[in-house]
């Protein structure tokens, strides 16, 4: 596009359907949603060329988010876009001028008005804006837009947005390789400083463009499939790594095809994970293994905020929410959603299709997991990455236990295998 307006800035802001992308979202704000080759605000950010006003979201998700893009002075007027909605032809009418908002299916997706009009509200969480932005005049959006507004969405557009991203390179290559790794396609290949690729790892373009983050390390036996991005600092220990975007600090071994790491997280051992949103501080047991696709090869339901609804996509593996921890050989059923802060070490049998946050599953009965013991773990797993779990992670975690109370049954939950056994006896 051309040159961005100068009077112009940018806010990026969350609605009132975050809860549509739960249990990610419970912790994390949208704008800071992982997607191809990176955040849902960085997107709008480089989409626009815009500088940066400030980022309007849930205060409590906004104070855990590690690294959030530095908003400068705002312009007179500013440009307000839905971090819910990839950027496209549709949203450039609002840079010509003019005070409006833009609207699909009665949602705003892209506003522009005065900075003054917004200041106060941009301050107060996503209800107080959509109230300020209802009173501009209303302009439909006529074209096609792709908008995450399901926990299968970023499952379904992350493979294309990381050829995007990643398409136009730069494809250097300023980390160690060593002789005895093969890049193939190397032209599409990107290695950032620091990062390590060792003897017998195989990194593959063919069918897409790969990144290595700053300081990631490649271990021999690997193989990386394109399109492909992996975070900084992550390290992949061995097997096959495909088609996915990986976040920052996480240590990942087995397969993973078709999925998006937020980062932070642990899957250290053999085990499939494919067609999955993975949240941060997620730890997966050895040989935990989720499935992705019906044996009937039909579409998929799939628990979206209190409901299950149907997905109309033939292949969705699991939606795990922030520090979701599995024991080994926990297996996860198609379009299995895990809330935050979750305890699934039932070794061998399917669990739950959908498991409320702060759950306990044992393999055949789920209690409430104790919120104490909940944050003596996180304690440990964020020190090990150099992170705290301080006082605004868990203020965020206890607002998260509190919401979804009523998710949790008090009542003993059979397992469907002990349920039939019962039938037939």
């Amino acid at each position: 596009m051309g040159a961005a307006p100068t009077d112009l800035s940018l806010v990026v802001f969350e609605d009132s359907q975050w809860r549509s992308l739960r249990p990610i979202t419970d912790m994390i704000a949208v704008p800071a949603l992982r997607l191809g080759d990176m955040t849902l605000a960085e997107r709008w950010l480089a989409a626009t060329g815009l500088p940066l006003a400030a980022i309007a979201a849930r205060p409590r998700p906004l104070r855990c988010w590690p690294d959030p893009p530095t908003p400068g002075v705002p312009a007179r007027e500013v440009l307000l876009v839905n971090a819910a909605a990839l950027p496209g032809s549709w949203h450039r009418a609002a840079l010509g001028g003019g005070t409006a908002r833009w609207v699909r299916d009665g949602r705003t997706l892209v506003a522009r008005t005065p900075w003054s009009t917004v200041r106060e509200a941009v301050a107060n969480g996503p209800g107080a804006l959509e109230v300020v932005l209802a009173g501009l005049p209303q302009r439909p959006i006529s074209e096609e837009v792709a908008l995450l507004d399901h926990p299968w969405s970023p499952i379904r557009w992350n493979s294309e947005l990381l050829r995007q991203d990643l398409a136009a390179g730069p494809f250097i290559r300023s980390g160690t390789v060593d002789q005895r790794a093969m890049l193939i396609a190397p032209d599409r290949i990107r290695i950032d400083p620091g990062a390590r690729i060792d003897p017998g790892a195989v990194l593959d373009a063919r069918e897409g463009p790969i990144r290595i983050g700053a300081g990631a390390i490649v271990m021999s036996h690997t193989l990386v499939q394109g399109p492909c991005s992996i975070g900084a600092g992550t390290q992949l220990l061995g097997g096959v790594v495909g088609r996915s975007s990986i976040g920052p600090q996480c240590r990942i071994a087995g397969e993973v095809d078709e999925c998006v790491w937020q980062g932070w997280s642990n899957k250290r051992h053999h085990g499939f994970v494919g067609h999955s949103w993975i949240g941060e501080w997620v730890n997966l047991g050895a040989l935990t293994t989720t499935s992705d696709l019906k044996n009937n090869y039909g579409t998929i339901r799939v628990h979206e905020d209190g409901r299950e609804i149907e997905s109309g996509e033939t292949k969705i593996g699991s939606i795990l929410g922030s520090h979701v921890k599995t024991g080994i050989g926990t297996l996860l059923p198609t379009g299995a959603v895990v809330g935050v802060g979750s305890n699934l070490f039932g070794g061998g049998h399917f669990g739950p299709k959908h498991v409320p946050a702060f759950s306990w599953w044992d393999g055949v009965t789920m209690v409430e997991h104790r919120f104490d013991r909940f944050v003596e773990t996180a304690l440990t797993a964020m020190a090990r990455r150099d992170r705290t779990f301080g006082p605004a992670e868990e203020v965020l975690a206890h607002a998260v236990f509190d919401d979804t109370e009523s998710e949790r049954s008090p009542k003993k939950v059979v397992h469907q295998r002990e349920k039939r056994a019962v039938k037939q006896g």
